[in-house]
């Protein structure tokens, strides 16, 4: 039994905690995904990411993940800011780790999302998601409507561009599936151009050990490769290079988001103050961003290659 009497209703919920898109797709394998994420793999283009080989089967199968689930329902959080570094010479940071850690924040609106939820529908049983199991979020979202893989691989909304978060609510509700809408891309092949380090190994496809959002942030080596001297382009915490250049980037809108402002004194920092850096600044500033992930002696890292090599 379908249950699309829900659909405005949970819209409307996830509206009113700050999601600007939601879609819905129904739990089933992930058959075309199947053969792409293996080649993907055996490519190492997960470089060490062991995690990315793990559950292959559950990453593929909602179902095996979380037993019972029949619609994923997709959610898009904006984070694009208003303000931006002030100083160009210092080490830039990605938009998306300006604020507090988004996993937090977006994790407590889907339990508040679930809680209203179950108060007007009754006991259904769910799970969220936020970037933080073997979810294939980009590929849930694309199947439920809520835009096209790039070419850069983020998913891209034709209203909103791709500054934005996805998260997932697995639910026991079967629930009518919105379907997929058309690659609006074209003949444009900026983000493939822009890529100082070659990441974007053929359309559609990245390959991570290049990327420099993988090598500033999930690369744990003592020392950055040197393959990428003078290529980082001054990145220190992730990059934004492919989606910056993209044209449909043009109609992100600003956050409204109180918990994704950035810390004041973080957009100011010049390149020198980033340099002198301590410990103790740097757990005021970052102690409850996304940017923590990579510790102080991360950012110590990245910063100094990129002295030494820019």
């Amino acid at each position: 039994m379908k249950h699309d009497q829900y659909k405005k209703l949970i819209t409307d919920s996830a509206n009113a905690l700050g999601f600007f898109h939601v879609g819905f797709s129904t739990a089933d394998f992930l058959e075309e995904e199947a053969p792409r994420l293996e080649h993907w793999l055996k490519q190492n283009y997960h470089g060490k990411m062991a995690y990315m080989a793990n559950h292959f089967d559950k990453r593929l199968d909602p179902r095996l993940l979380e037993p019972g689930t029949k619609t994923i329902i997709s959610l898009l959080l904006n984070y694009y800011p208003e303000k931006t570094q002030q100083d160009p010479e210092a080490p830039q940071i990605a938009k998306y780790a300006y604020g507090q850690d988004y996993h937090f924040v977006i994790k407590d609106k889907l339990k508040d999302l679930l809680f209203a939820l179950r108060e007007q529908i009754g006991d259904i049983q769910g799970r969220a998601f936020v970037d933080s199991a073997p979810v294939m979020d980009k590929v849930w979202a694309k199947k439920a409507g809520l835009g096209w893989m790039g070419k850069n691989t983020n998913l891209i909304h034709p209203k909103n561009g791709s500054f934005f978060f996805i998260a997932e609510l697995f639910v026991d509700l079967e629930i009518s599936p919105d379907g997929p809408i058309k690659d609006y891309c074209g003949t444009c092949t900026r983000c493939i151009d822009a890529c100082p380090t070659d990441a974007l190994a053929t359309p559609y496809v990245i390959d991570a050990t290049k990327c420099i959002s993988y090598l500033t942030i999930e690369l744990k080596d003592a020392d950055l490769p040197s393959e990428f001297k003078g290529k980082m382009e001054n990145w220190a915490f992730g990059c934004d290079i492919c989606q910056d250049v993209c044209p449909w980037n043009r109609f992100s809108k600003l956050q409204q988001e109180a918990a994704f402002e950035a810390h004041p004194e973080f957009l100011n920092l010049g390149a020198d103050e980033w340099e002198a850096l301590s410990k103790e600044s740097f757990q005021k500033l970052f102690g409850k961003s996304a940017i923590k992930r990579t510790k102080f002696e991360g950012i110590q890292r990245n910063i100094q290659f990129l002295k030494k090599h820019n």
